[in-house]
């Protein structure tokens, strides 16, 4: 005995369109305002942070980068050495003044440990077997900016190759 049943199922067609359209549906209820808070007062809780200016501090770093490194040079002009690119950029930038010498400058500001460095922070390698023999401004996202040597430019590298990993000292946050 052969069994038929008196309701014809739902063509592919029509089930496409109603699948279409349900995932429309979720779409748009994703972006209503239903259930949103007005956070206006939360956030005009939040101070502005007048420490540093670090988004103009690495902005400053960055945009030096291809300047040829000069020993005891301190403008975009003449050329840049590690110390006199710090105290360039933080002066042009945050109007604040620093030493000219890399031993100097390890003392300014306090010592960031237990943390990574932030943008605008000082970072100190020991390159020549001096705890403070060089250094550049850390600008985010693991990169750091410096005048590295003779015969080289202003760059841009990551702080965590293994040259520069092996030879980081401590990173610096400085405060006006």
């Amino acid at each position: 005995m052969l069994l038929t049943h008196s309701k014809q199922l739902p063509s592919c067609r029509t089930l496409i369109g109603c699948g279409i359209f349900i995932c429309a549906l979720l779409s748009l209820s994703g972006c209503s305002s239903f259930g949103a808070k007005n956070n206006a007062a939360k956030v005009a809780q939040f101070k502005q942070d007048t420490s540093v200016g670090t988004e103009d501090i690495s902005i400053a770093a960055v945009g030096l980068v291809g300047v040829p490194y000069r020993y005891g040079g301190n403008n975009p002009k003449g050329g840049f050495d590690c110390s006199g690119l710090i105290a360039y950029v933080y002066q042009k930038s945050a109007n604040i003044k620093l030493p000219r010498t890399i031993q100097e400058m390890s003392s300014k500001g306090k010592s960031v440990e237990n943390q990574p460095p932030a943008p605008g922070d000082l970072v100190f390698f020991n390159t020549t077997g001096a705890k403070y023999s060089h250094a550049g401004i850390y600008v985010g996202q693991g990169r750091f900016v410096h005048a590295p040597s003779a015969g080289g430019t202003v760059r841009l590298e990551y702080i965590t190759t293994p040259y520069w990993a092996a030879r980081f000292t401590e990173a610096r946050r400085l405060t006006p």
